[in-house]
């Protein structure tokens, strides 16, 4: 996996976990953040692997220029 790839799905979790984690008290211990984090990491994960397989070409294209 490409460090760009991997900021991809950093970026896109962070933004799916945003969601969740900002009705949670942050001065409470809470288990489901890491449950909720772990769940938008997966589905970025997804949706990248959706994105690929829709249009490989971009993809390919793109990570051949980088080397």
């Amino acid at each position: 996996m490409t460090e760009e790839r991997k900021f991809a799905i950093m970026f896109a979790a962070a933004i799916l976990a945003a969601r969740k984690l900002i009705d949670l008290d942050p001065d409470k211990p809470n288990m489901a953040k890491g449950f909720f984090v772990d769940r938008a990491i997966e589905d970025a994960a997804f949706i990248l692997e959706r994105i690929d397989a829709r249009w490989p070409t971009i993809v390919n294209s793109f990570s051949a220029r980088q080397e």
